[in-house]
């Protein structure tokens, strides 16, 4: 499978290049810096190419030299299946094995392919980076004049690089304090902003004061009331409760008093507890029933002894 030199070159170098740039921030670097950088980028990638020219040459070689090897075991195996007709088990068996292994190569072979493709398209890629640096390094050119001679007319520095080294401490430093200078002022203005919501607010935070207090005074006022009222109902329950109490005890003396009679009246010792009012309410009741039914029997044999 033939492949085009210069596409397998462009990609190859493109590959090599990608490998050896260093993944930095464009504006970190100085331009002087970037264009020498640019020069020994250009000086590697050409010496990358020749390398990959020789791998190239070599690696084709291998894949001619593999086809020949694929194309003499097909017709091997078309020879041994013609000759070998009564051995056609293991001859097909065999075949099949050498077939799968021919299918193999030919798919290592088509990876291959793809992987020049890919060659290709990063040598293509190599040379439209090479042209964006070489128009960048005659952009820069100027640039690289102008700092020589500023370094001969500053005898202090001893190479362009410690030149520019010195021009961006001060460009840092200048930055950093021209961004403390925007603080500093942007935490002044919220200083005053501060102050002057703080002096609007105060009077209306005085008056609000002032009304939260008079609301307060009133409910401590009511609450007072309240308590007053409660105080007196609190009184009156407790006199009611002692009216009750006193009422309660009377009864319970008049419901003994009228047991005791009953026990005297049927001639018994009282057998209740003291303290037991409903039963001896109870026994009281059941007195007054008895008494209730022997009267009224009593009313009724009265007039029935003069009509005999």
């Amino acid at each position: 499978m033939a492949v085009p030199w210069k596409d397998y070159f462009r990609l190859a170098l493109q590959e090599k290049q990608s490998t050896k740039l260093p993944e930095q921030a464009e504006h970190y670097f100085p331009p002087v810096l970037r264009l020498l950088e640019k020069r020994q980028e250009l000086v590697d990638a050409d010496q990358a190419l020749q390398t990959q020219k020789q791998v190239f040459h070599t690696k084709m070689a291998a894949l001619k030299q593999r086809w020949e090897q694929l194309e003499q075991k097909e017709r091997e195996l078309k020879g041994s299946f013609i000759s070998f007709d009564k051995f056609f088990q293991d001859s097909e068996a065999r075949r099949n094995r050498a077939l799968r292994r021919a299918a193999e190569e030919r798919n290592q072979a088509g990876r291959r392919e793809a992987e020049a493709l890919r060659l290709r398209a990063q040598l293509e890629e190599l040379r439209r980076e090479h042209a964006r640096l070489q128009r960048r390094l005659q952009r820069l050119e100027p640039c690289a004049r102008l700092l020589e001679q500023a370094l001969e007319l500053l005898p202090g520095f001893q190479d362009v690089p410690e030149l520019v080294a010195r021009f961006d401490g001060l460009a840092e430093t200048q930055a950093v304090l021209r961004l403390r200078e925007r603080e500093l002022l942007a935490e002044q203005e919220a200083v005053r902003a501060r102050l002057q919501r703080l002096r609007d607010a105060w009077p209306d935070e005085l008056l609000a004061h002032g009304q939260r207090r008079a609301q307060l005074q009133e409910r401590l006022e009511a609450a007072r009331e309240r308590t007053l009222q409660w105080e007196s109902k609190w009184i009156q329950i407790q006199d009611t409760a002692a009216e009750k109490t006193l009422l309660l005890g009377r009864s319970r003396m008049a419901v003994l008093n009228l047991f005791q009679l009953v026990c005297q009246h049927q001639g018994q010792p009282p057998a209740l507890d003291i303290e037991d009012t409903e039963g001896q309410l109870e026994q009281v009741k059941l007195f007054m029933q008895d008494l209730s039914a022997m009267l009224a029997g009593l009313g009724q044999t009265e007039p029935a002894a003069p009509a005999s």
